[in-house]
């Protein structure tokens, strides 16, 4: 490293932790983590097989009823990880949702959330034809699909900052 390098890189504010260590301490201790950590498998499994479903009914227009219950419970997995993943962050940073070490996952979130409540919105009125609905699932999808990879992040990052 040259030496301006190594002056910049020594002015510059070391990156605060994911957690304090009274933060971490209630993270490892309340059953919400655990309970979040089953979610979030549980709904990425559910994520694949509906995606799989989606992609055949618009490919070959068979199983539009399927395709639909793979959206519906997608998006009750998706409810049940934000009602308990709030419920997380209140306890280990005392705000049900926008603690500043996972603002922006929430913001994320909330545009996840509003796809999914389209699909559903569009699926119950008999406002969205059929294929429209499935392209409105594949946008709720894409977006979740970036947001499950922004929490992937924020885990390895608090795995590397409890090795340092």
């Amino acid at each position: 490293m040259s030496a301006t390098m190594q002056q910049t890189a020594s002015v510059l504010p070391a990156a605060r932790p994911l957690y304090s260590p009274q933060e971490r301490a209630r993270r490892d201790a309340t059953r919400w983590t655990l309970v979040q950590g089953i979610l979030a498998p549980l709904q990425f499994l559910v994520f694949l097989v509906s995606l799989v479903l989606v992609l055949r009914y618009l490919a070959t227009g068979d199983g539009y009823a399927a395709a639909n219950a793979s959206v519906i419970a997608k998006t009750a997995c998706l409810v049940l990880i934000m009602v308990t993943g709030a419920i997380w962050e209140k306890v280990v940073f005392g705000q049900y949702l926008f603690a500043p070490a996972f603002f922006w996952e929430d913001v994320f979130s909330f545009a996840v959330i509003a796809l999914h409540a389209a699909y559903v919105w569009g699926l119950v009125t008999g406002s969205m034809p059929p294929e429209t609905l499935m392209l409105t699932a594949l946008a709720a999808y894409a977006t979740y699909f970036v947001n499950a990879g922004q929490f992937v992040l924020k885990l390895r990052r608090a795995r590397l900052d409890a090795a340092s």
